[in-house]
């Protein structure tokens, strides 16, 4: 007899307001994905779903093989039932409880005897070095320190599956970095499923085995960090690798967008295709001057119009608008050279030797 699938295994769709959801989602034990989208994409959404606070409209949900919600077979198991711990992004500690009676909130809520309950929290406490603080009021708690708490009570569950939505945003710059390496430290102990929710992809690259981008309550890519950060596939990726991304159609040496603008690429095969274009590989030029992206003898020249410039050390982000919206990165001596300001027409031109090319 085939034993059941061990990991999380979910496809999750769900109606709610804007949002439409539509996801399929897996995760090995002991394995981290890290859900990553711009905001609004419905990766809290998924949290909820997978806890049971949002019942789905359809698909199924299972954890070892056992089904936690399938609305065509009728089941739907309550959240205080499944085997899912969850560090929310405030925490949501009982301030009217110490430390200890919070780390024991979930167990009291599944049944157990309140000496058991405080006994098992006990030991989390000291697995995470709280121990000295099993008598606090969540109020007196530095931000890393309640973040600890919330894992506590998350674990002290013994769950198969651990959510943790956005656990570092509460924390000020100063202290994510050692707290994040404490939750990398905590974290490697836990031979269940594990789900992160992040907009930082400093989280991603420190916690997470692998990744999962979405938008607009799809999954529109999927890999380590490294590989979907190689090869972008929307525009969110393109944004938080700092590059351009154009979509379009390739054929005789040229991609198309689907606003007719054209880009001269070199050895690509026709067919659907995204093009990466590096902000340092863009020249820029006054319209109409003889700077060097007015060059002939580069065929990719695009007019566009400045609209904004930043400044980062000895270069400069220039944000174009145009047929072909860009950021170009030059130095301050170029900048000066030619007496660039938001508002000034430009070209901006790219060599295609310069532009990678990959199917869509």
């Amino acid at each position: 007899m085939r034993s059941p699938r061990a990991g999380l295994d979910a496809h999750l769709q769900l109606r709610l307001g804007d949002l439409d959801l539509d996801l399929e989602l897996a995760v090995a034990p002991g394995e981290l994905v890290a859900l990553l989208g711009p905001n609004g994409a419905g990766k809290t959404t998924v949290l909820r779903c997978l806890a049971g606070l949002a019942p789905l409209d359809g698909g199924r949900i299972t954890v070892d093989g056992a089904v936690l919600d399938d609305p065509s077979a009728g089941v739907l198991v309550g959240p205080e039932q499944r085997p899912v711990g969850f560090v929310f992004q405030s925490y949501l500690l009982f301030d009217r409880m110490s430390v200890t009676e919070n780390v024991a909130y979930g167990l009291r809520a599944r049944g157990r005897p309140k000496a058991e309950a405080r006994r098992q929290a006990g030991t989390w406490l000291d697995r995470l070095g709280l121990a000295e603080l099993a008598e606090r009021r969540p109020t007196s708690l530095s931000g890393g320190q309640a973040q600890r708490v919330a894992l506590a009570r998350a674990l002290a569950t013994d769950p198969r599956l651990l959510l943790l939505d956005e656990p570092l945003a509460a924390l000020d710059a100063g202290t994510r970095t050692t707290v994040r390496r404490d939750l990398h430290h905590h974290l490697a102990s836990f031979e269940g499923m594990r789900l992160l929710v992040t907009h930082d992809p400093l989280d991603a690259f420190a916690l997470a085995d692998r990744v999962v981008i979405m938008e607009d309550g799809r999954a529109v890519q999927a890999g380590t960090l490294a590989e979907v950060t190689a090869r972008p596939r929307s525009r969110y990726v393109a944004d938080l690798v700092g590059v351009n991304l154009v979509s379009g159609q390739v054929e005789g040496g040229e991609l198309r967008t689907p606003g007719g603008v054209r880009v001269v690429v070199a050895d690509a095969d026709p067919g659907p295709s995204y093009a990466l274009i590096r902000p340092h590989s863009i020249v820029l030029a006054r319209a109409g001057g003889d700077g060097p992206g007015a060059a002939t003898s580069v065929r990719n020249q695009w007019p566009g119009t400045i609209i904004g410039v930043e400044r980062l050390g000895d270069r400069v982000r220039v944000a174009l608008d145009g047929p072909l919206p860009l950021t170009a990165e030059i130095t301050v001596a170029a900048l000066e050279a030619l007496e660039l300001r938001p508002g000034d027409p430009v070209l901006a031109a790219a060599k295609a030797t310069e532009i990678e090319v990959y199917p869509a």
